[in-house]
């Protein structure tokens, strides 16, 4: 068997569990990552030679590379994600479970033998700053070059986080295989007790960068209940106002209602001629602490970005557009004939390509040229509009945390919380409307709480009460806001223009948390005055305001009648305090309604 660089580390600990893998899997050879650019390039020709990258026009896309997954494989496999805890209570009702007496066997079982002919890929990565004290380093092995190339660009990888391991055993441990990617042999479990991920069967990013969704999320917020911190599905975002205060923001909203956008806004022209600054640290992930001053301090434990591909362009996302220019992995889109890249939503459709599953293609065929979920991982560094601190080691202050969703009707455009108390009620039953496009029916409202829901790694009650406990251990918390860039009119058109104009909205927010500006007490929350938002030059009807700004009592008594079915779906461990925030909700309702 082949060897490639594996004298950089010692560490017995580490070395012990290679060598169990390697016994495990039977691989042609072992490749240790160093990091460097020259393993890369030399990692980048074997996923040439291997199939997993296709070349594409290297003038209109410099440094980047085609990946073509699976016809079966081109997205996260919730019904077959598990947490594999020894106790079935301590994963809870909304995720998956498999003990692990049952989960190590079965999947041994699939990866025995399963990368005979191929190399074993070792990744040794930090999941945030390597000088951060909240980094977690974690050692991935695959078979795919192409996962290996995208943990190059999502993570931290090499020597440098081997140097901070050292000797120690606490690692994650990190195993990929893609066996026959069959459907029928495709699991991805996490063992939290002992930080650990096993995933096989699949070669698509969210299943197999393991340091993302699986580390980063499920496992740490494990960790985060364990030693005190959160683990949250939020981009963080940094807001400066023409005095040159800047301020930290996070922000959860379920899939589809721009998470991505938000973290890359671009203000309006004369926003940005007043001197208002939107800079990014991150679009997907953060890692949050309490620091000495009572503050929440969040990191964005990613290097990269693995974003949606379609519905990207230069009106929605300019600064993704330039962020993906260059060094950037493409997955599932469509190819021209003269080798350039293209996505619905990307430009005018062209007249022929390859799509997604290597197929002749024209917009005749009726199909997508692009798969829905096809992505786009590219560095952090390149992002235009990247804030100097996205790797300061402590993180980042924050001012104000929103949560968000897709109501057509029911939510305005923005309220704030009470209190962390009714702020962590807001965020654990906050839904979103799915789209006849997706589903075939307007207007199914699902909750995903903090947009957490497909990632929270144990029992959603405990993480309610983690959340609780967080706010109560803050002197000085981020105050909590909820918005909705989707309310419709009665002829089901959008009556918020969206995109770079929320930055109208984060204004008042900051505002807020500034104690600058007044707001107006409702049963929902504090809401802010027509006059207090700034909408000059906004081509806005006095009557869509006043819409936007809107409570409809009815709607809001069924709203909750439909949080109570939700609650009672989570067990037992659900905290009272959120039982009795419904309450108050429901009293101030009634309280309102006559």
């Amino acid at each position: 068997m082949d060897e490639i660089n594996t004298g950089i580390t010692k560490n017995k600990h580490l070395l012990g569990w290679i060598a169990e893998c390697v016994k495990l899997c039977k691989p042609e050879r072992v490749w240790w990552l160093d990091g460097s650019d020259a393993d890369k390039e030399r990692l980048t020709e074997e996923a040439y030679k291997t199939g997993d990258f296709l070349p594409v026009n290297a003038e209109k896309h410099p440094g980047c590379h085609l990946h073509r997954s699976a016809h079966n494989d081109v997205a996260r496999t919730e019904k077959l994600t598990f947490i594999c805890t020894r106790d079935e209570g301590d994963c809870g009702p909304t995720n998956n479970w498999m003990a692990p007496s049952e989960a190590y066997p079965k999947l041994s079982s699939i990866l025995d033998g399963s990368m005979a002919g191929r190399t074993m890929y070792v990744i040794p990565f930090s999941m945030g700053p390597i000088d951060s004290p909240a980094r977690k380093i974690g050692v991935e092995i695959t078979d795919s070059a192409y996962v290996a190339l995208s943990m190059m660009i999502m993570t931290r990888v090499g020597i440098k986080a081997l140097d901070a391991l050292g000797d120690s055993d606490d690692f994650t441990r990190c195993l990929h295989g893609k066996a026959d990617l069959h459907e029928s042999r495709r699991f991805i479990c996490h063992f939290p007790e002992d930080n650990a991920v096993w995933s096989v069967g699949s070669g698509y990013g969210g299943n197999a960068l393991l340091g993302k969704k699986c580390l980063a999320l499920r496992l740490a917020s494990w960790q985060g209940k364990k030693e005190g911190w959160l683990a949250e599905h939020m981009l963080i975002t940094a807001i400066t106002n023409p005095a040159g205060k800047t301020h930290f923001v996070a922000a959860a909203f379920p899939s589809a209602c721009g998470k991505t956008n938000l973290s890359m806004l671009v203000p309006p022209k004369d926003f940005a001629e007043k001197g208002w600054k939107v800079q990014t640290l991150g679009d997907d992930i953060a890692w949050i602490r309490v620091g000495e001053d009572g503050r929440f301090y969040a990191i964005n434990p990613e290097a990269g970005f693995f974003g949606v591909a379609p519905g990207t362009n230069e009106k929605t996302n300019p600064n993704a557009m330039k962020t993906i220019s260059k060094n950037t992995i493409f997955t599932n889109v469509l190819q021209r004939d003269d080798g350039s890249l293209w996505w619905e939503g990307h430009s005018k459709a062209p007249e022929k390509g390859i799509d997604w599953k290597g197929e002749e293609w024209t917009p005749e065929k009726g199909s997508p040229g692009s798969h829905p979920n096809s992505r786009f991982t590219a560095p952090l560094s390149q992002c235009p509009s990247l804030h100097d601190d996205w790797e300061t080691p402590k993180g980042v202050p924050l001012s104000a945390i929103i949560f968000g969703g897709r109501r057509a009707k029911l939510a305005p455009l923005v309220f704030e919380a009470f209190n962390w108390q009714h702020g962590t009620f807001v965020g654990a039953t906050m839904a979103s409307e799915t789209t006849a496009a997706a589903t075939g029916a307007v207007g199914v409202v699902r909750r995903d709480p903090m947009a957490m829901l497909p990632f929270i790694g144990y029992n959603v009650g405990d993480y309610f009460r983690h959340w609780l406990e967080r706010g109560a251990a803050a002197s000085n918390a981020p105050k909590i806001f909820h918005v909705n860039w989707f309310k419709r009119n009665a002829d089901g058109k959008y009556l918020w223009p969206g995109y770079g104009e929320n930055l109208r909205v984060l204004k008042w927010i900051i505002e807020r948390c500034d104690g600058r500006i007044s707001a107006v007490k409702t049963p929902i929350g504090l809401m802010p005055r027509k006059e207090d938002l700034d909408l000059r030059g906004l081509d806005l009807s006095e009557d869509a305001v006043e819409e936007l700004l809107a409570i409809d009592t009815q709607e809001w008594l069924a709203e909750v009648e439909s949080q109570a079915e939700f609650l009672s779906k989570l067990g037992e461990r659900v905290p009272d305090e959120i039982y009795v925030e419904r309450g108050k909700l429901k009293d101030r309702l009634m309280g309102n309604k006559g």
